[in-house]
């Protein structure tokens, strides 16, 4: 085992910076990362153990101890819940002989719940050593349990061939789909690698901005911040070294589109990054890829040869003195909270992925305190198509106050569910209609932090003065118990999820919870939805976008579903603490050979 870490450290030059890939790496050498790794590590990091611990233990994929010789992480979101995702559970619990979250008997196999793993429109799924298996079914988990008994390979126990596109190929041999239903002009295949990059030589860095700035394009990932205006300040803000970071760490449950660019589009993703570079004057970049997308990397790591290869990274690119600039990947190990840019520098950074103060902002102070730019996925590749098309150009798509085009993840109750590229002006009723949904209840937008609308409000717009989305639409059948089967398990997912940093995020989605709880077991009395809506102000304290975001599938509920809580409470109390004194005594009862108290046996 020493001698495996220490092959690690060398890789990574024993870097304190590069502590999650040291992590990742060593529990891909190990198995898990034991005291004696985490000793080790420390030590030649010349850091303390604490420091290791405490960014081991924050991310949902590191194990401390043996996890299993064959992990399997199956999603739990709410669309895998629709599928059929119960069934699925019993299944493997009982072909592999142990509960989730537990490891067989035999070490062979661990159990373990996850969130939304990027596979919402071919639910219900899961991994499996970092291989991905889609639309399982109890038949098809007791045949892959079976196998694996049998001895076979991770790779062995996909029988049902590859998916389309290059998920096909002979470095990802995967079988998952890509879906792609809608395309538009980021999606377009259409595209030769290295003309932006050729367009932009003969041109300065003040001026691919402004060209940036001219098309009115606003950050793809929720918040909808001016992206000309970001690279323009971190032109400007002092400092020699900057850097450009891609956050392709999309947690949100039901976004998937990133999947996809990354599979089919990274050239266009990577040259969007070196665009990036130049107009801001940084010479390296940082792909920060979400952990459930490691079946990709050596597919993305071929096509970062390659372009290197092409002169299209590393130095003078395209024959321009000074214009150097690359590229390198950085995967996550399971957090939310890193899809917000300050969490997500700090785990670049290999620290706990923990939200920052602000001010300052990374254009001023980001990664190891250099000037930085965040942008998603869909934005850097958007941005090769206004250098090579123009500004003017993009805004001949979408809105006045919402330039260009969105790509959409949309999965739940629909014929269709994929990816769909539509202009912004579109009307949710347009998107029901694409994707053949029949009789939808609601439709959650922008994920479990956005806004879930019932049908009197079909006819909105998606748009930055309407309902902005970072890309992600559920649609939720009528058959569906919208409080039990979906408020709630958004809520536990944030629950899970929160980084515990602060104490709105960290304590009061528990108790909405425990509210939301108590109004399903039917002990609700409407004060207690009185409560939450009184408390809702209160998350607006958390420090990132993602906290104060944290109850949004309950207050929004609430909203515009409020006969459903109303239905459930009961009327004829104004306080009910939902406490089941025979319940609780129960088993103390047992114990001494006592009946609990109760009406019919208080005169005895």
């Amino acid at each position: 085992m020493k001698a495996s870490v220490q092959k690690v450290l060398d890789r990574y030059k024993s870097d304190p910076t590069r502590l999650m890939d040291i992590l990742i790496d060593t529990q891909s050498e190990v198995g898990y990362v034991p005291d004696a790794a985490v000793a080790q590590i420390a030590r030649s990091l010349g850091i303390s153990r604490v420091d290791v611990e405490q960014t081991l233990s924050f991310y949902h994929f590191f194990n401390r101890k043996p996890a299993g010789e064959f992990q399997v992480y199956l999603n739990n979101s709410v669309v895998a819940e629709m599928y059929g995702r119960r069934k699925v559970t019993e299944a493997f619990e009982e072909a592999a002989g142990c509960r989730f979250g537990q490891v067989s008997d035999d070490g062979l196999i661990g159990l373990y719940d996850t969130s939304c793993i990027g596979m919402n429109d071919q639910e219900p799924a899961a991994l499996i050593n970092n291989v991905v298996f889609t639309r399982l079914t109890p038949f098809r988990v007791r045949e892959i349990i079976r196998d694996i008994k049998a001895g076979k390979k991770v790779e062995d126990l996909v029988v049902e061939g590859a998916g389309d596109g290059e998920n096909a190929g002979k470095l990802v041999r995967s079988m998952v789909q890509n879906n792609i239903r809608k395309i538009g002009p980021v999606l377009d295949p259409e595209y030769i690698p290295g003309e932006a990059l050729k367009k932009i030589t003969r041109l300065t860095p003040e001026q691919v901005i402004q060209e940036i700035k001219l098309s009115n394009i606003r950050g793809r990932g929720g918040a909808g911040f001016p992206t000309g205006l970001k690279w323009e300040f971190c032109r400007k803000a002092q400092g020699i070294q900057k850097y450009i970071l891609c956050n392709a760490d999309e947690g949100e449950p039901g976004t998937f589109k990133d999947r996809v660019i990354l599979t089919e589009l990274p050239r266009l993703l990577f040259e969007g990054m070196a665009v990036a570079g130049y107009a801001v004057g940084a010479t390296e970049g940082i792909l920060y890829v979400r952990y459930e997308y490691r079946y990709l990397q050596r597919h993305l790591e071929n096509v970062l040869a390659e372009t290197r290869k092409k002169k299209l990274l590393g130095k003078k690119i395209m024959g321009k003195e000074g214009f150097d600039f690359d590229i390198r990947i950085q995967f996550g190990a399971g957090a939310y909270i890193c899809g917000e840019e300050s969490a997500l520098i700090e785990s670049a950074e290999g620290k706990r992925g923990e939200p920052r103060d602000r001010p300052p902002f990374p254009v001023e102070s980001g990664y190891l305190g250099c000037p930085t730019v965040v942008n998603n996925v869909e934005t850097l590749c958007s941005a090769v198509k206004i250098i090579l098309n123009g500004g003017e150009w993009y805004k001949s798509f979408g809105t006045k106050d919402s330039t260009g085009t969105k790509v959409l993840s949309v999965s739940g109750d629909c014929k269709y569910p994929g990816i769909y590229e539509v202009e912004w002006g579109f009307s949710v009723n347009d998107i029901l209609d694409m994707t053949g949904a029949d009789e939808p209840q609601a439709v959650q937008v922008g994920g479990p932090s956005g806004t879930l609308i019932g049908p009197d409000e079909f006819d909105r717009i998606l748009c930055y003065s309407d309902l902005a989305t970072g890309g992600s639409l559920i649609i939720i059948g009528k058959q569906r118990d919208l409080l039990k089967d979906v408020v709630m398990n958004f809520t536990d997912f944030f629950v899970e999820e929160s980084c515990g940093s602060c104490v709105p995020c960290r304590s009061m989605t528990v108790l909405f919870r425990q509210k939301l709880q108590k109004i399903l077991d039917g002990h609700g009395v409407k004060q207690d939805i009185e409560d939450m809506i009184a408390w809702g102000p209160t998350m607006k304290i958390n420090r990132c976008g993602l906290g104060q975001t944290a109850v949004n599938p309950i207050l929004s509920s609430i909203k515009n579903f409020r006969h459903l809580y109303e239905d459930r409470i009961r009327k004829d109390r104004s306080f009910d603490g939902g406490f089941d004194l025979q319940a609780a005594v129960a088993e103390s009862c047992w114990a001494v050979h006592r009946k609990p108290l109760t009406e019919e046996n208080d005169h005895e």
